[in-house]
């Protein structure tokens, strides 16, 4: 089989001669492509007498060689020179302003998540933690919330498994930390609860804030004069309190607290139904019913609690009217805080 080398070895002039990249590129495809005058060599091996074969493959072996050094050495070269055009015909201004650069910011939620706790714990108050998937017994039994309770309802609570929950409030931490220690005890706990609610003022997952303080000879006085401070260091001192009767399993007496309606300053308007006051939280003194089931002597300690949304806390300070707003991830409601 008779192979012209002269004809073949014009790819040396070839790759000389080409002045881009891209014209090197199609020299490549010439020779070595599928369909490449060198790769066609290779094809036609199994037609040279097989004394001839060594022969022959060390030709295409060196030919093949022989192309890719130049071919790499004049790649180099190109790309070098038209690295250096680009950047001579390129200027870059170092004395234009940058291209702007947005800050992050903290969410609203968590921003008053963090005043909350500031204000707790300047107070002497203690940051307590427990785990979102709770026991029913810590959840809802210490707490003398009994099995026929509505909010054992599966309508009203996610339920894991028959004594496990996704917990309803952080109350739980309270109950763990009894029994973990005696008094004095003064913490907060904060944290995601889990509720089957989904509206304007509910969702499924949110945030809340307990407190607990047990020790010798405590009051409802001291519970009035913790939460009023409170409300007053978060919304401004001459907002009005209030605390009106109610009930809650694991406290008595209890109460919720009410503050003068921020949006209208107690005139009455649609936010607080004409009534001047806005509801902001539970609380009441620790029912006896909770120091038996945690072993605590109610003849020796006494103590309050209470509980409060971070979410409704966030909604009544900036005015925000729909409670689905913070999951939405809408930047332009974000950016106003």
């Amino acid at each position: 089989m008779l192979v012209d080398l002269n004809e073949i070895k014009k790819y040396e002039e070839e790759i000389r001669q080409s002045a881009t990249s891209a014209d090197l590129y199609q020299v490549k495809v010439k020779y070595l492509g599928k369909k490449g005058i060198i790769s066609d060599l290779s094809k036609q091996l199994k037609d040279v007498p097989n004394e001839n074969k060594k022969e022959f493959g060390m030709m295409i072996g060196e030919l093949r060689n022989s192309f890719e050094t130049m071919y790499d050495a004049r790649e180099k070269e190109l790309a070098q020179s038209e690295l250096s055009a680009k950047l001579t015909g390129e200027s870059l201004d170092i004395t234009m302003s940058g291209v702007p650069f947005n800050a992050g910011s903290i969410h609203p939620i968590m921003s008053v998540y963090y005043e909350i706790v500031n204000i707790f714990t300047s107070m002497g108050f203690e940051v307590a933690v427990g785990p979102e998937l709770e026991l029913d017994m810590f959840n809802f039994e210490m707490l003398n919330i009994p099995q026929e309770h509505p909010a054992r309802d599966m309508q009203d609570t996610f339920y894991v498994s028959e004594d496990t929950v996704l917990r309803t409030h952080t109350s739980p931490v309270q109950a763990r930390t009894m029994t973990s220690k005696n008094p004095p005890i003064k913490i907060i706990a904060p944290g995601k609860v889990y509720r089957c609610d989904y509206d304007i003022t509910h969702t499924p997952m949110f945030h809340q804030v307990e407190g607990l303080l047990v020790d010798k000879d405590i009051t409802f006085g001291d519970l009035k004069g913790t939460l009023t401070t409170f409300i007053h260091r978060m919304f401004g001192k001459d907002i009005p309190v209030r605390f009106r009767p109610s009930f809650f399993p694991f406290t008595e007496p209890s109460a919720e607290v009410d503050m003068g309606c921020t949006m209208c300053g107690g005139k009455g308007c649609r936010v607080c139904k004409g009534t001047g006051w806005l509801e902001i939280l539970g609380c009441g003194m620790v029912n006896n019913e909770v120091y038996k089931k945690v072993g605590y002597d109610p003849e020796l300690y006494s103590g309050f609690a209470f509980g409060m949304g971070i979410e409704r806390i966030t909604m009544l300070k900036y005015g925000i009217g729909d409670l689905r707003s913070f999951f939405e991830n809408n930047l332009k409601f974000l950016r106003q805080f």
